[in-house]
C-alpha cells in the first residue's frame, strides 16, 4: 500500500510539473505574439495566439487568463486582415476574413468587434458591387454597369457617385427614357448639373444624328429635349437646320437667332446671319432682312448684293 501511495504521488508531481510546462510555453507563444503585433506582423501574430489558446485551453484554470486574453485579440486581428484588404480593394478577400472575424468573435462573446464587423459587411459589399459596376463601365458595357449602379442604389440610394454614372451607363446604353429618370435620383444625390450634361450632349448627339439622316421632325425633337437639360448653341443651330428644311422658317427664325445670341462670332456666324435674312426676306420682312445682311457683311460674309437690293 505504501508503494502505491508513493506511485500516486509522484503522478501527480509529473502532471503539476507538465502542467507548468504548457503555461510556459503557452505564455511564451502568447507574448510572441504580441511581439509580432507590435511590428504590424498580424498574420505572423494570429498563429502564435492561435496556438497560445490551444495551450491554455490545456491548464485548466491556470490558463484562463491566457484564453481570455487571446479570445479578446484573435476576432480584432481578423477585422484588421479583411480592413487592409478592403483598402487595398481586394473586396473577396475582404468579405472572406470580415466573415471569419465576425463567426469567431461570436463564438468568443466580443460584442466589440460583432458590433464593428457587422457595420462594415454592407460597406465592403457595396464598395464590391460598385467597384465591378465601374469595371464594367471601363470595359463600355453599360448595361452590365446600369445594372450594377442600380445595385447599389437599391442599398443606399444616396450614393453620389452611382447615381451619376447611372445616368451615364444608361446615356450610353442608348436608353435615354430610362437615363431621364435616373436624373431625378442624381438630382437628389446633389450631380444635377452633371447628370444635365451627360442628358444635354447624349440628346444633342442623337440630334446631329438624325439630321444627318434627314429625319428632320426627330433632330428638332432630340434638339429640343437637349435644350430641357442644358442651353447649348449647337442645340439650337440643328433645330435651325432642320426646321429650314421642313419649311418651318419662322421657328428656324427663332433657333438660328439664338444660335447667334448664344455664339455670336462663331466660325459659321455670318452665314447664318445670311440664312436669316434671306428667311427674312421669304416672309417679306425687308427691315429685319436688311438688318441681318448687314450682320452678315459686318461678320465678314458678303451680303452686298442682297444689301444693295433692299436698300432700293
Amino acid at each position: 500500500m505504501k508503494k502505491l501511495f508513493i506511485a500516486v504521488a509522484a503522478l501527480f508531481v509529473s502532471a503539476a510539473m507538465m502542467s507548468a510546462q504548457d503555461l510556459a510555453t503557452a505564455t511564451e507563444t502568447y507574448n510572441a505574439g504580441a511581439e509580432a503585433l507590435g511590428i504590424n506582423d498580424k498574420a505572423g501574430a494570429l498563429t502564435h495566439f492561435r496556438s497560445a489558446l490551444e495551450m491554455a485551453e490545456q491548464c485548466g484554470e491556470e490558463g484562463a487568463e491566457i484564453v481570455a486574453n487571446c479570445k479578446n485579440v484573435i476576432p480584432g486581428i481578423l477585422l484588421s486582415i479583411g480592413k487592409e484588404y478592403y483598402n487595398a480593394k481586394e473586396f473577396d478577400t475582404a468579405l472572406e476574413k470580415m466573415n471569419e472575424a465576425l463567426a469567431v468573435a461570436k463564438e468568443y462573446g466580443n460584442d466589440e468587434v460583432i458590433v464593428e464587423t457587422e457595420g462594415l459587411l454592407g460597406q465592403v459589399a457595396l464598395q464590391k458591387d460598385l467597384a465591378a459596376a465601374n469595371d464594367a463601365f471601363k470595359a463600355k458595357d453599360f448595361a452590365t454597369a446600369a445594372a450594377g449602379y442600380k445595385a447599389v442604389l437599391a442599398a443606399d440610394p444616396e450614393n453620389k457617385a452611382a447615381s451619376i454614372r447611372l445616368v451615364q451607363a444608361l446615356a450610353n446604353a442608348g436608353d435615354l427614357e430610362a437615363a431621364k429618370e435616373a436624373f431625378e435620383l442624381a438630382a437628389a444625390n446633389g450631380k444635377e448639373a452633371d447628370a444635365r450634361k451627360v442628358l444635354g450632349g447624349s440628346y444633342l448627339k442623337k440630334a446631329a444624328a438624325a439630321l444627318k439622316a434627314n429625319k428632320s421632325a426627330d433632330a428638332i425633337a432630340a434638339a429640343e429635349e437637349s435644350l430641357k437639360f442644358e442651353e447649348d448653341a449647337k442645340a439650337y443651330l440643328i433645330a435651325g437646320q432642320a426646321n429650314t428644311k421642313i419649311k418651318k422658317n419662322a421657328e428656324a427664325i427663332t433657333c438660328f437667332e439664338k444660335y447667334l445670341e448664344l455664339e455670336p462670332q462663331a466660325k459659321n456666324a455670318g452665314q447664318i446671319a445670311l440664312t436669316i435674312g434671306a428667311l427674312y426676306q421669304g416672309q417679306n420682312n425687308k427691315a429685319k432682312a436688311l438688318e441681318f445682311y448687314k450682320k452678315a457683311q459686318a461678320l465678314g460674309t458678303d451680303a452686298k448684293t442682297y444689301i444693295d437690293a433692299l436698300s432700293k
